[in-house]
């Protein structure tokens, strides 16, 4: 009996280690899809402008004249003119310039916003533009396939992965869902809901965290006390699948830095008050050697 006792103790070991062995791999495979996606024709750190616009005409080009002052060198010294009007955006390009809508050279289009669902994107060379809405305010985006901060990535930095960051969390619904006011990083508010709060503790003692919900899952925005020194200063993000039998799964292993650690031209949402925890939580991305804001 003693013997069965002891190769079912040695399962129950080399099965834990298999398990902790297949998590590891499941982070670091997530890691180096993190990683990969930043640098991508599609990722943050090709984001290489965001300008505000003013009512009426934003002239675009590379010449110093321009309300939209594009990269030197990426495009002539005016592509066109984004006409601003009661929220609505039309773009005419300069003639003899070559700037393509879906693929189609364009000489005049009005825009949809990513308030509309999927912005139309303008393209010439290696740049792209699209309208964003944030609050009351639109802005062109713009992205550069050239950009320095994609050339000069050299990777991400990170915490050891711990499993006991995976917390099994309790999850307090609101009925109905909550209103909260998000700040984001360039000063805007924008409304919110929040479904709940997930409630876990931390050395004996219970914080809390609120999200927005984003695509079906649960959207966390926090900061806890490793911020400034080891991660990002403003915060970093986190997603969870949606509660099951009154829980959720927080794993701070996959935390993660905004795109604002990457540019100086995205607008991300800040912590809410009661997200900023005072205990520190090593685990997740840890901060941007050039972090933007």
């Amino acid at each position: 009996m003693r013997s069965i006792a002891i190769i079912a103790a040695g399962a129950i070991g080399a099965g834990l280690l298999l398990g902790q062995a297949s998590y590891r791999q499941e982070i670091e495979k997530w890691r180096k899809e993190r990683e990969a996606g930043l640098v991508s024709d599609e990722g943050w750190l090709t984001v290489a402008g965001l300008y505000w616009l003013k009512e009426g005409d934003n002239r675009a080009g590379t010449a110093s004249a321009n309300e939209i002052v594009l990269p030197p060198g990426s495009a002539p010294a005016r592509i066109g003119v984004f006409t601003f009007r009661n929220g609505s955006t039309t773009f005419t390009a300069v003639a003899g310039v070559e700037v393509t809508l879906d693929g189609k050279p364009v000489r005049k289009a009005a825009l949809r916003s990513d308030a509309e669902g999927t912005p139309d994107v303008l393209r010439t060379g290696a740049l792209s533009m699209w309208v964003i809405r944030r609050g009351d305010r639109y802005a062109i985006r713009l992205r550069d396939l050239n950009a320095p901060a994609r050339k000069q990535f050299q990777g991400l930095r990170w915490f050891d992965i711990d499993e006991t960051w995976r917390i099994r969390a309790r999850w307090v619904p609101y009925n109905p869902p909550r209103k909260v006011s998000v700040l984001n990083i360039v000063g805007i508010t924008e409304e919110a809901l929040c479904p709940g709060y997930a409630a876990f503790e931390i050395a004996g003692k219970e914080y809390r965290l609120e999200p927005t919900q984003e695509g079906g899952r649960l959207f966390f925005v926090f900061r806890d006390a490793t911020a400034g020194k080891e991660t990002y200063p403003a915060g970093r993000f986190l997603y969870a699948d949606p509660p099951e039998g009154g829980y959720v799964t927080l794993d701070f292993n996959r935390a993660y830095n905004p795109p604002c650690a990457f540019t100086a031209y995205a607008t991300c949402p800040l912590p809410l008050p009661q997200n900023r925890l005072p205990v520190r939580i090593p685990a997740g991305e840890m901060n941007h050697p050039a972090a933007a804001h």
